[in-house]
């Protein structure tokens, strides 16, 4: 049986116990109760009651048709939004998601399961365009080393005579690049995936790490590095959040002024939260530019293929693993030239023997 059904069987048999319950009352206190002034005698009581009964059938049998009648209508119309969700529902199963239900009326359970229904096919709406622009993206980056390679190659077998130290040290270069790229995206498929085990670890520590470990790079593009801070226990992957500083320490690096640049790196703890910043020096960069910086494949200026120049997804997979980490990554220009980026993640909670 259908739902309207149910609720409409369940109606009228709610309905049909309400009137008998109501028709034995009404027979109770015409015969038993003396202050009604209506109680008959023992003798009348066989004829009133085959007077009563006929009475008592029809009346239950409009109760029957009533309730019938009014439960189905009633069932139907209470049920009418859900018609509504079913509609919505294989519409995107057939893989539409640019529709929503708008339920009208008044806020009750219906509305909030279509409004609830509504925020969902937006949020999928939003991730399988940035899926489809993601793949896209890199796709045409894949494919560029893959064609620089194949260039190569024609050209060796083309021209026996070509210098193959060259060739060998260009199709090395190219095919780092595409190696980088590739552990890139799957660096970034895991974080959104939150296929991690998640621990207790200190920024301040994974900052000094990061920085140590980058410091020949920045010596060699005569930038300077700052770090300091206090200690700032989280709660998640040791190895991504360590890939997280790092990244945004050599994007910080790279991009920054020709000579004499600077990168301060700083952490800090708030009531709730820990707060990693990374400030660098370099080039004005206009808000709507800001906004557009953790998509993947953007850069925060012209392409390049120098040593350490990033596959464009440094700042994507380190807002990635932010939001994985159920943080926020906040990204705001300085005035004075280059970048200032918060990440702000859950504190973690106190560890047995802390003060």
């Amino acid at each position: 049986m259908s739902v309207r059904l149910k609720l409409t069987l369940s109606y009228t048999a709610f309905l049909m116990l309400a009137s008998g319950l109501m028709l034995m009352a009404g027979w109770f206190f015409l015969t038993r109760v003396e202050h009604v002034g209506l109680r008959f005698d023992p003798g009348y009581e066989i004829p009133v009651a085959r007077e009563f009964a006929p009475v008592a059938a029809v009346t239950m049998l409009f109760m029957l048709v009533f309730g019938l009648g009014g439960g189905w209508i009633l069932a139907g119309r209470m049920l009418a939004p859900l018609d509504r969700i079913t509609h919505a529902t294989r519409t995107a199963a057939n893989g539409s998601l640019s529709h929503r239900i708008r339920l009208p009326g008044r806020a009750d359970e219906f509305r909030e399961l279509a409004d609830a229904f509504d925020a969902m096919l937006e949020r999928l709406e939003a991730h399988v365009a940035e899926q489809q622009r993601f793949a896209a993206n890199a796709s045409h980056e894949l494919r560029t080393p893959l064609a620089i390679s194949k260039s190569l190659l024609d050209v060796a077998r083309t021209d026996p005579h070509h210098d193959t130290t060259e060739l060998v040290d260009r199709l090395h270069t190219v095919n780092a690049r595409a190696i980088d790229l590739t552990e890139a995206l799957l660096l970034l498929s895991r974080a959104q995936r939150r296929s991690f085990t998640r621990e207790r670890v200190d920024l301040s520590l994974m900052a000094e790490e990061a920085t140590e470990t980058l410091l020949p790079l920045a010596e060699g593009r005569d930038v300077t590095l700052e770090t300091g801070g206090h200690i700032a226990p989280a709660i998640g992957s040791p190895a991504l959040l360590l890939q997280l500083i790092t990244n945004l320490v050599q994007n910080a690096i790279v991009h920054n002024v020709p000579e004499g640049g600077t990168v301060r790196v700083h952490t800090s703890v708030r009531p709730h939260t820990v707060v990693l910043t990374v400030e660098n020096t370099g080039a004005h960069l206009p808000p709507e530019q800001i906004a557009t910086l953790t998509e993947p494949f953007q850069r925060g200026t012209q392409r390049t293929h120098a040593q350490h120049a990033g596959v464009g997804l440094g700042l994507a997979i380190a807002d990635t693993i932010t939001r994985a980490h159920d943080g926020t990554l906040t990204l705001t220009p300085r005035p004075t030239g280059g970048l200032h980026v918060t990440v702000e993640l859950p504190a973690a909670p106190p560890a047995p023997g802390d003060p």
